[in-house]
C-alpha cells in the first residue's frame, strides 16, 4: 500500500500547480460561455427579426461607383470585402443594425431619402445598351446605365397593371381607367419623357383566363385593353440619342392561370417551320367585325401605329428605334410583335425587354428572330415558374439534351439573352415561398434595382422605393410594417354622395373608353 501512494515530491508539485490550472479552466469556460451567449443571441435575432447579420447586412453591397467608372460602358470592377469575424468584444448594437427598419418608412418630410437615381446621357452608347453586342460585358456585372434603362421600361409595363380596371363589378372592367392623354400624368410616369399615342385592344373570346370572360362589364364583351404605344419627347430623345417608339404589353394576373386557361399547342406560321404557342397567337391576331374595339386585331393596330410613327420621324431626318416590352403574357406578345415589325419595317433597330415571360415558339422561331436582327433581353427570377412554361417538365428535361433534341420542331425554346435574378438576394423580401409574389413585376423591379452580379450582394445604394413591392403582394418582411396589397382605390371605389349614401361613382366622361380611340387621326409630333 505504501508503494501505491504518491511520493511527497509529486504531491507537492500538484499543490503548486493546481491554482493556475483552475484559473485557465475558468477562463476557458467563461470564453466558451460568452461565445455561446453570442451565438444564441444571434440565432434569436434571426428568428425574431428575419434579418440575420450574415444574410442581410452581408447582402448589402459595399460597391461604390465613381464618375470614371460610369464614363464609358465597361464591366464594373468592384472589390468584395472579407467577412468580419464576430468577436466577443463586438458591441451588441453592431449586431442588430438593419438595412431598413419600419422607421425608415415614416414620412419625415425633407429628410426622406430620394428615390430617383441619377440619369446619364446615353446618346453615344444606346445601341450597346439595347443589345448591339448582345449585352456582352454589361450584365455580369450589371452596368448602372443598363439597369436604369431596363427599370424605366419595366415601369412603363407596370403602368399597364396600375391603370387596368380589374374590378369585376365595374361596368368598364377590362378597360384602362384613364384616357391616353392623361395616362402618364395619373401614373407618375411623365418623368420618363414619353407621350402615349395609341391604346391597344385584344380579343378575349378564346384561349384567355376565365377572369377575363366572367366579368360583368358592359363596355365590351369581347375586348380588353392590352397596352399602348408611346414615343419619346424631344428632351428624352436628346438624352437617349434617337427617337424611341415604345410598345408596352400587359400580362395576366397570376401564374396559376397559365396552367388551366391557356392551351400550349404549337401553331405553324404560314408555310414555314416556325411554330408559336397557339393561345398567344390567338390573342395577338384575333379580330371580328362584330367587335367595337377589335375590327382590327392587336397586331394590326400596332402595325398601323408603328408604320405611321416611323415614317413621320424618318421624314424629319431622325434616327428611330423600336423598343417592345412586356411582363408575363405581355412578354410573349412582345416577341410576336417584334417578329412582325422586323418584317414590315426594314432597317429598324428593334429591341425586346421582357420580364417573367414564358416560352413562345420553337427553335425555328428563335433562329428567325436572330436572323431578323431582333435583340431580346429576357429578365427572369429564379423562383418564378412562368418562364419555365409552357412545358414545365417536358421542355426542362429535353432542353438538357440539346445536341439530340435541338432541331425538333415541337420543343419550345427561349429567345435572347437572359438576366437572372434571385428573391433570396434581397434582405427585404420574405424567405417563405410565394410563387405568385415571385412573378409580380414590382418584385422584378426591386431585385433588378439591387442587382450587381451573381456573386455580389444586394446593392447598398439602391434607390427604388422598397414599399412598391407590396403594392399587390405580401413579399416584404413583416418588420418593415408595410401593409400587403396596399395599392387599391380608397373605400374600394365607393364614395359618400350628398345624400349620405355610399355609391359607386360614374367614370368621368373623358376616361370612358371609346372605339374612336382606336383611330389614328392624331398628330404624332410632340
Amino acid at each position: 500500500m505504501d508503494k501505491m501512494q504518491l511520493s511527497p515530491v509529486r504531491h507537492v508539485d500538484r499543490q503548486k500547480t493546481e491554482r493556475p490550472r483552475t484559473k485557465r479552466v475558468w477562463k476557458l469556460k467563461l470564453s466558451v460561455t460568452w461565445q455561446r451567449m453570442k451565438a444564441a443571441l444571434k440565432s434569436t435575432l434571426k428568428h425574431r427579426l428575419h434579418l440575420h447579420l450574415a444574410s442581410n447586412l452581408s447582402k448589402l453591397s459595399t460597391l461604390k461607383l465613381n464618375h470614371h467608372d460610369m464614363a464609358i460602358i465597361k464591366p464594373i470592377k468592384h472589390v468584395m470585402k472579407k467577412k468580419k469575424t464576430i468577436r466577443p468584444t463586438m458591441p451588441l448594437a453592431q449586431l442588430i443594425q438593419l438595412p431598413y427598419t419600419a422607421a425608415d418608412f415614416i414620412d419625415h418630410g425633407h429628410a426622406m431619402t430620394p428615390t430617383k437615381s441619377p440619369i446619364e446621357n446615353i446618346s453615344t452608347r444606346w445601341r450597346e445598351l439595347h443589345g448591339l453586342h448582345n449585352w456582352d460585358g454589361l450584365i455580369e456585372p450589371l452596368h448602372p446605365w443598363l439597369r436604369r434603362e431596363v427599370v424605366k421600361y419595366g415601369e412603363f409595363v407596370q403602368g399597364t397593371y396600375d391603370a387596368f380596371d380589374f374590378d369585376p363589378l365595374s361596368e368598364f372592367c377590362g378597360s384602362c381607367r384613364y384616357n391616353r392623354h392623361k395616362l402618364f400624368e395619373e401614373l407618375g410616369l411623365t418623368k420618363h419623357g414619353y407621350k402615349v399615342t395609341k391604346y391597344i385592344y385584344a380579343m378575349s373570346h378564346v384561349d384567355v383566363p376565365e377572369w377575363l370572360e366572367s366579368t360583368y362589364c358592359t363596355w365590351s364583351k369581347d375586348s380588353n385593353w392590352m397596352g399602348y404605344v408611346a414615343v419619346s419627347g424631344d428632351a428624352e430623345t436628346a438624352r437617349i440619342g434617337r427617337r424611341d417608339i415604345l410598345v408596352a404589353w400587359r400580362g395576366t394576373v397570376a401564374p396559376t392561370e397559365w396552367y388551366t386557361d391557356l392551351k400550349t399547342r404549337l401553331q405553324r406560321l404560314g408555310k414555314t417551320n416556325i411554330k408559336v404557342q397557339r393561345g398567344f397567337l390567338s390573342i395577338y391576331s384575333s379580330k371580328g367585325d362584330f367587335s367595337r374595339y377589335n375590327k382590327l386585331s392587336a397586331s394590326e393596330q400596332v402595325k398601323e401605329e408603328i408604320q405611321k410613327l416611323v415614317s413621320f420621324f424618318r421624314d424629319r431626318g431622325e434616327e428611330v428605334s423600336l423598343t417592345i416590352c412586356g411582363h408575363s403574357l405581355g412578354g410573349a406578345l412582345a416577341l410576336l410583335n417584334a417578329y412582325d415589325a422586323a418584317t414590315y419595317v426594314p432597317h429598324l433597330f428593334i429591341n425586346v425587354i421582357s420580364f417573367g415571360a414564358p416560352r413562345v415558339g420553337n427553335i425555328h422561331f428563335k433562329e428567325k428572330l436572330k436572323e431578323l436582327g431582333v435583340k431580346t433581353l429576357r429578365v427572369v427570377v429564379k423562383q418564378d415558374i412562368v418562364p419555365k412554361l409552357p412545358g414545365f417538365i417536358l421542355n426542362t428535361i429535353l432542353n438538357k439534351f440539346t445536341a439530340v433534341t435541338g432541331r425538333l420542331k415541337w420543343i419550345y425554346r427561349h429567345v435572347g439573352t437572359q438576366l437572372k435574378l434571385d428573391v433570396l438576394m434581397s434582405p427585404y423580401l420574405t424567405r417563405d415561398p410565394d410563387y405568385t409574389g415571385s412573378h409580380n413585376l414590382e418584385t422584378y423591379l426591386h431585385l433588378l434595382d439591387g442587382y450587381i452580379s451573381k456573386t455580389s450582394k444586394f446593392r447598398w445604394n439602391a434607390r427604388r422605393d422598397v414599399a412598391l413591392v407590396n403594392k399587390s403582394t405580401d413579399m416584404l418582411i413583416k418588420e418593415l410594417k408595410i401593409p400587403e396589397f396596399w395599392y387599391q382605390r380608397p373605400f374600394k371605389g365607393l364614395v359618400l354622395n350628398q345624400y349620405g349614401r355610399w355609391v359607386k361613382p360614374g367614370r368621368p366622361v373623358e376616361h370612358i373608353p371609346s372605339p374612336r380611340s382606336i383611330g389614328s387621326d392624331h398628330d404624332p409630333s410632340l
